[in-house]
């Protein structure tokens, strides 16, 4: 563990249901008497969330995947300094929907093959990786479906459409080979309560 918390991200591809699971985590763990911060990226901070606003808005093509890195760091480093360390100072639990894996795969893999510049701008500006790393697998086609339901303003990147998101899910399931050591792969195809009892399961004998 990092400190005197436990830092857990949560990955996938758009629309598997991370963000649902990373809500019901927090509630649980709250109710078992733990002190939580959940997040998200990019944002988690003031000023990480005004650059979430112009990298998850607009026209798919607004930004090069370079100018992208620079300004997920950007927003990372901010969001590292203003709320997971202090969290984790202070012997909290750390929950962030998306960290830097997900800059490895949108920016770094998907887009070109921009996965070195990722990591040596990670290695020199955020020098930190989860304690425990959840994905979520989803088929792609079926996520994207799910995903594209929001009806949201934040689509940018949805909008790239299907091949994005079947590179993405083949991308994040070679990560959880890489850094086997902390990621756990839960079927997410299935109903969200079979999904949360894995999610539970896995992070509760984290914390043991």
């Amino acid at each position: 563990m990092t400190g005197q918390g436990l830092f857990l991200t949560f990955e996938g591809i758009d629309g598997s249901g991370k963000s649902t699971q990373a809500r019901r985590l927090a509630e649980f763990l709250r109710a078992q008497g733990r002190e939580v911060v959940l997040t998200r990226e990019p944002g988690g901070s003031p000023g990480a969330e005004e650059i979430r606003r112009l990298v998850l808005e607009g026209d798919p093509d607004r930004w090069s995947a370079e100018t992208e890195i620079l300004l997920f760091t950007a927003a990372r480093r901010d969001h590292l300094e203003r709320t997971i360390e202090p969290a984790l100072d202070a012997g909290k639990v750390v929950i962030c929907d998306r960290f830097a894996d997900s800059t490895r795969m949108y920016q770094g893999l998907s887009r070109g093959d921009l996965r070195g510049l990722v990591d040596r701008l990670h290695a020199l500006m955020i020098k930190r990786e989860p304690d425990l790393t959840l994905l979520i697998d989803m088929d792609p086609d079926t996520g994207l479906s799910r995903a594209k339901g929001r009806q949201g303003s934040e689509e940018r990147f949805e909008d790239f459409g299907p091949d994005l998101q079947r590179r993405m899910r083949a991308g994040f399931l070679a990560l959880a080979n890489e850094f086997s050591d902390r990621f756990r792969v839960i079927d997410g195809g299935r109903d969200m309560d079979s999904v949360a009892a894995d999610v539970t399961d896995i992070v509760m004998q984290a914390l043991r």
